[in-house]
Protein backbone atom coordinates (compact mmCIF):
# COMPACT_ATOMS: atom_id res chain seq x y z
CA UNK A 1 0.00 0.00 0.00
CA UNK A 2 1.31 3.50 -0.55
CA UNK A 3 2.44 6.01 2.13
CA UNK A 4 -1.29 8.08 3.28
CA UNK A 5 0.68 11.06 1.86
CA UNK A 6 0.76 9.57 -1.92
CA UNK A 7 -2.49 8.27 -1.67
CA UNK A 8 -3.71 11.89 -0.87
CA UNK A 9 -1.57 13.38 -4.02
CA UNK A 10 -3.41 11.26 -6.15
CA UNK A 11 -6.79 12.16 -4.65
CA UNK A 12 -5.99 16.15 -5.04
CA UNK A 13 -5.02 15.53 -8.42
CA UNK A 14 -7.47 13.23 -9.50
CA UNK A 15 -10.50 15.51 -7.82
CA UNK A 16 -8.55 18.83 -9.88
CA UNK A 17 -9.21 17.05 -13.09
CA UNK A 18 -12.66 16.18 -12.71
CA UNK A 19 -13.44 19.99 -11.42
CA UNK A 20 -10.81 21.54 -14.07
CA UNK A 21 -12.74 19.31 -17.01
CA UNK A 22 -16.31 18.45 -15.41
CA UNK A 23 -16.55 22.25 -14.74
CA UNK A 24 -14.67 23.50 -17.31
CA UNK A 25 -17.07 21.64 -20.04
CA UNK A 26 -19.87 23.92 -18.57
CA UNK A 27 -17.95 27.16 -18.98
CA UNK A 28 -16.82 25.88 -22.30
CA UNK A 29 -20.23 24.96 -23.72
CA UNK A 30 -21.08 29.18 -23.03
CA UNK A 31 -18.58 29.91 -24.94
CA UNK A 32 -19.40 27.93 -27.68
CA UNK A 33 -23.16 29.06 -27.11
CA UNK A 34 -24.54 25.89 -26.43
CA UNK A 35 -23.61 23.45 -28.66
CA UNK A 36 -21.83 21.03 -26.42
CA UNK A 37 -25.27 19.93 -24.98
CA UNK A 38 -25.98 17.84 -21.98
CA UNK A 39 -24.42 14.58 -23.59
CA UNK A 40 -21.52 16.68 -24.09
CA UNK A 41 -20.90 17.87 -20.36
CA UNK A 42 -21.87 14.06 -18.78
CA UNK A 43 -19.33 12.94 -21.31
CA UNK A 44 -16.77 15.04 -20.26
CA UNK A 45 -17.66 14.29 -16.34
CA UNK A 46 -17.73 10.37 -17.13
CA UNK A 47 -14.43 10.68 -19.37
CA UNK A 48 -12.49 11.88 -17.06
CA UNK A 49 -13.63 10.20 -13.75
CA UNK A 50 -12.52 6.63 -15.84
CA UNK A 51 -9.64 8.06 -16.79
CA UNK A 52 -8.18 9.19 -12.84
CA UNK A 53 -10.15 6.06 -10.99
CA UNK A 54 -8.20 4.11 -13.37
CA UNK A 55 -4.59 5.96 -13.10
CA UNK A 56 -5.17 6.52 -9.39
CA UNK A 57 -7.15 3.08 -8.51
CA UNK A 58 -3.95 1.20 -7.48
CA UNK A 59 -2.85 3.83 -5.67
CA UNK A 60 -5.15 5.19 -3.69
CA UNK A 61 -8.30 3.84 -4.48
CA UNK A 62 -9.53 6.70 -6.65
CA UNK A 63 -12.29 7.43 -5.00
CA UNK A 64 -11.70 11.49 -6.23
CA UNK A 65 -15.26 11.96 -4.06
CA UNK A 66 -15.88 12.43 -0.38
CA UNK A 67 -19.58 10.19 -0.77
CA UNK A 68 -16.81 7.42 -2.44
CA UNK A 69 -14.91 8.06 0.34
CA UNK A 70 -17.85 7.63 2.79
CA UNK A 71 -18.93 4.69 1.48
CA UNK A 72 -15.53 3.00 2.20
CA UNK A 73 -16.02 3.98 5.49
CA UNK A 74 -18.94 2.37 6.32
CA UNK A 75 -17.83 -0.51 4.42
CA UNK A 76 -14.56 -0.26 6.84
CA UNK A 77 -12.44 -0.60 3.34
CA UNK A 78 -10.80 2.84 4.64
CA UNK A 79 -9.59 3.74 8.49
CA UNK A 80 -11.38 7.17 10.26
CA UNK A 81 -7.92 8.90 10.23
CA UNK A 82 -7.39 8.31 6.42
CA UNK A 83 -10.38 8.64 5.45
CA UNK A 84 -10.22 12.24 6.88
CA UNK A 85 -7.02 12.54 5.34
CA UNK A 86 -8.86 11.76 1.71
CA UNK A 87 -11.76 14.31 2.38
CA UNK A 88 -8.91 17.36 3.20
CA UNK A 89 -7.22 16.50 -0.60
CA UNK A 90 -10.60 15.91 -2.40
CA UNK A 91 -11.57 19.32 -1.02
CA UNK A 92 -7.75 21.17 -2.02
CA UNK A 93 -8.67 19.13 -5.20
CA UNK A 94 -12.13 20.59 -5.78
CA UNK A 95 -10.64 24.49 -5.35
CA UNK A 96 -7.48 24.17 -7.43
CA UNK A 97 -9.24 22.76 -10.05
CA UNK A 98 -11.95 25.81 -10.35
CA UNK A 99 -9.03 28.09 -9.36
CA UNK A 100 -7.33 26.73 -12.56
CA UNK A 101 -10.49 27.67 -14.72
CA UNK A 102 -10.68 31.35 -13.36
CA UNK A 103 -7.02 31.57 -15.62
CA UNK A 104 -8.84 29.98 -18.57
CA UNK A 105 -12.25 31.61 -18.94
CA UNK A 106 -13.22 35.34 -18.78
CA UNK A 107 -15.29 36.97 -15.72
CA UNK A 108 -17.73 37.03 -17.55
CA UNK A 109 -18.45 33.56 -18.68
CA UNK A 110 -17.49 32.23 -15.21
CA UNK A 111 -20.25 34.55 -14.11
CA UNK A 112 -22.62 33.57 -16.86
CA UNK A 113 -21.83 29.87 -15.84
CA UNK A 114 -21.76 30.10 -12.01
CA UNK A 115 -17.87 28.45 -12.45
CA UNK A 116 -19.99 25.43 -13.02
CA UNK A 117 -21.10 25.05 -9.46
CA UNK A 118 -23.89 22.50 -9.57
CA UNK A 119 -27.71 24.21 -9.06
CA UNK A 120 -31.56 23.75 -8.86
CA UNK A 121 -33.44 24.52 -11.81
CA UNK A 122 -36.18 26.97 -11.72
CA UNK A 123 -39.22 24.82 -10.37
CA UNK A 124 -37.16 21.86 -9.10
CA UNK A 125 -37.87 21.72 -4.97
CA UNK A 126 -35.33 21.56 -2.49
CA UNK A 127 -36.53 17.96 -1.50
CA UNK A 128 -36.88 16.95 -4.97
CA UNK A 129 -33.24 17.90 -5.00
CA UNK A 130 -32.20 16.06 -2.25
CA UNK A 131 -33.92 13.07 -2.93
CA UNK A 132 -31.83 12.99 -7.11
CA UNK A 133 -28.31 13.29 -5.36
CA UNK A 134 -29.29 10.69 -2.75
CA UNK A 135 -30.36 9.07 -5.44
CA UNK A 136 -28.16 9.66 -7.93
CA UNK A 137 -25.06 9.07 -5.57
CA UNK A 138 -26.12 5.43 -4.09
CA UNK A 139 -25.70 4.14 -7.74
CA UNK A 140 -22.03 5.94 -8.05
CA UNK A 141 -20.99 4.28 -4.96
CA UNK A 142 -22.51 1.07 -5.57
CA UNK A 143 -21.19 0.26 -8.66
CA UNK A 144 -17.23 1.18 -6.74
CA UNK A 145 -18.08 -0.91 -4.19
CA UNK A 146 -19.07 -3.53 -6.88
CA UNK A 147 -16.11 -2.70 -9.01
CA UNK A 148 -13.37 -1.91 -6.97
CA UNK A 149 -13.74 -2.10 -3.62
CA UNK A 150 -14.97 -6.02 -3.46
CA UNK A 151 -11.95 -8.01 -4.07
CA UNK A 152 -14.71 -10.57 -6.43
CA UNK A 153 -15.19 -7.25 -8.54
CA UNK A 154 -14.00 -6.33 -12.08
CA UNK A 155 -11.91 -3.43 -11.69
CA UNK A 156 -8.86 -4.73 -12.77
CA UNK A 157 -10.27 -6.39 -16.23
CA UNK A 158 -12.70 -2.81 -16.49
CA UNK A 159 -10.83 -0.20 -14.54
CA UNK A 160 -13.13 2.88 -14.33
CA UNK A 161 -15.18 2.23 -17.36
CA UNK A 162 -18.14 1.37 -15.12
CA UNK A 163 -17.84 3.88 -12.69
CA UNK A 164 -17.17 7.04 -15.19
CA UNK A 165 -20.30 5.58 -16.87
CA UNK A 166 -22.79 5.93 -13.64
CA UNK A 167 -21.76 9.43 -13.43
CA UNK A 168 -22.22 10.32 -17.31
CA UNK A 169 -25.47 8.55 -16.61
CA UNK A 170 -26.87 10.10 -13.58
CA UNK A 171 -25.54 13.75 -15.24
CA UNK A 172 -27.82 12.74 -18.50
CA UNK A 173 -30.88 12.06 -16.14
CA UNK A 174 -30.19 14.75 -14.08
CA UNK A 175 -28.41 17.39 -14.79
CA UNK A 176 -30.88 19.19 -15.83
CA UNK A 177 -32.27 19.21 -12.06
CA UNK A 178 -29.64 19.55 -10.19
CA UNK A 179 -26.74 19.35 -11.90
CA UNK A 180 -26.03 16.40 -10.56
CA UNK A 181 -23.02 16.43 -8.81
CA UNK A 182 -22.46 13.27 -6.71
CA UNK A 183 -19.50 14.91 -5.20
CA UNK A 184 -19.19 17.64 -2.20
CA UNK A 185 -15.77 18.57 -3.92
CA UNK A 186 -17.28 18.97 -7.14
CA UNK A 187 -19.55 21.43 -5.84
CA UNK A 188 -17.68 22.71 -2.94
CA UNK A 189 -14.54 24.08 -5.28
CA UNK A 190 -16.60 26.30 -7.58
CA UNK A 191 -19.09 27.31 -4.93
CA UNK A 192 -15.79 28.56 -2.71
CA UNK A 193 -13.79 30.48 -5.75
CA UNK A 194 -17.04 32.04 -7.10
CA UNK A 195 -19.39 32.05 -3.95
CA UNK A 196 -22.26 30.11 -5.39
CA UNK A 197 -23.02 29.17 -2.29
CA UNK A 198 -27.26 28.80 -2.79
CA UNK A 199 -28.65 25.62 -1.62
CA UNK A 200 -24.93 24.54 -0.79
CA UNK A 201 -26.42 21.62 1.86
CA UNK A 202 -27.81 19.70 -0.40
CA UNK A 203 -24.92 18.89 -2.28
CA UNK A 204 -22.81 17.62 0.98
CA UNK A 205 -26.19 15.74 2.64
CA UNK A 206 -27.32 14.18 -0.44
CA UNK A 207 -23.88 12.49 -1.80
CA UNK A 208 -22.83 11.98 1.84
CA UNK A 209 -26.24 10.30 2.80
CA UNK A 210 -26.27 7.96 -0.70
CA UNK A 211 -22.91 6.72 -0.50
CA UNK A 212 -22.73 5.92 2.82
CA UNK A 213 -26.40 3.82 2.25
CA UNK A 214 -24.38 2.28 -0.61
CA UNK A 215 -21.21 1.26 1.41
CA UNK A 216 -23.32 -0.15 4.24
CA UNK A 217 -25.98 -1.65 1.77
CA UNK A 218 -22.95 -3.44 -0.05
CA UNK A 219 -21.06 -4.38 2.85
CA UNK A 220 -23.55 -5.72 4.37
CA UNK A 221 -25.35 -8.23 2.05
CA UNK A 222 -22.22 -8.77 -0.89
CA UNK A 223 -19.22 -8.23 1.20
CA UNK A 224 -19.60 -10.92 3.51
CA UNK A 225 -18.14 -14.69 2.68
CA UNK A 226 -21.00 -16.44 0.50
CA UNK A 227 -21.95 -19.36 2.17
CA UNK A 228 -20.33 -22.76 0.74
CA UNK A 229 -23.57 -24.82 -1.26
Amino acid sequence: MYPLSRRAIAEFIGTLALVFIGAGSILADRVAGGQASLVGIALAHGFTVAVMVSAFGHVSGGHINPAVTMGALVAKKISPGDAVVYWIAQLAGGVGGALLLTAVFDAATRQAASLGTPGLAAGVTTGQGLVFEIAATFFLVLVVCATAMDPRGAFTIVAGIPIGLVVAFDILAGGPLTGASMNPARTFGPALVGGYWANHWIYWVGPLAGGAAAGLLYSTFFLRRAEPA
